[in-house]
């Protein structure tokens, strides 16, 4: 499955930070590419809560916009 703009919601927004939510079926995210179509609204720094795989065997996993040159998105499993 692909990336579903219906399935990114804000929880918070401030001082330029978003915090976001998604939920897919998708089993991953990661790298480069799967929320490209997202471009104009994530930011570098953003984070967002990802439900992952709610069809199968589902997880809550927390990701940080890594890199947004305005057509290309990466996230990466953020670590405190």
């Amino acid at each position: 499955m692909a990336f579903e703009s219906k399935d990114l919601s804000v929880l918070a927004y401030a001082n330029n930070f978003t915090l976001w939510h998604y939920t897919t079926t998708d089993s991953s995210v990661t790298g480069a590419g799967y929320f490209n179509s997202a471009a104009t609204m994530l930011r570098v720094n953003d984070l967002i809560i990802v439900n992952i795989d709610t069809d199968g065997t589902p997880s809550t996993v927390f990701y940080i916009v890594t890199v947004n040159t305005g057509s290309v998105v990466t996230v990466a499993a953020f670590t405190a």
